[in-house]
């Protein structure tokens, strides 16, 4: 099965200048969990709801809140499949790169989705789903005992 066929469209994004409080309202009202950062039409990061919370709401000794810009805690690394691979192509880049989302481009390079695991368990298979989060807590609990 194609990415094209089990993605969500449309990419809701947001700009560097975005505040917290602003992002998290998007991802509420969209019911989704990332949102791309684009600065003048080209792609700048990445902010998803983990970032919220662990990067604004637990900071230690940083004095953010939800007034904050995104860019103060977005991911400028995004990874990116095109809207014609294969899902399980797809899904291995997700277990290799540790990454729950993936944003989806044409073979222009505009956005025309965001794949999720959720989508991957909702629209093709929980089997796979669960490999890549098995992959994402494999590595995360290796970080942490480094």
């Amino acid at each position: 099965m194609l990415v094209g066929k089990v993605m969500s469209s449309p990419v809701i994004s947001v700009t560097p200048a975005t505040t917290i409080r602003m992002a998290a309202e998007l991802m509420r009202d969209h019911s989704v969990g990332g949102l791309p950062v684009f600065q003048d039409d080209r792609l700048v990061g990445i902010i998803t709801d983990r970032d919220i919370v662990v990067r604004a709401l637990a900071a230690q000794g940083v004095p953010l809140g939800m007034s904050t810009e995104v860019a103060a805690i977005m991911s400028d690394r995004v990874i990116t499949c095109f809207l014609d691979k294969d899902v399980e192509v797809a899904a291995g880049l997700m277990g290799e790169q540790q990454v729950r989302r993936l944003l989806v481009v044409n073979r222009e390079g505009a956005p025309v989705g965001i794949l999720s695991v959720g989508d991957i368990a909702e629209h093709v298979s929980e089997e796979l789903a669960g490999q890549i989060l098995g992959e994402i807590s494999e590595a995360r609990a290796g970080d942490a005992h480094r």
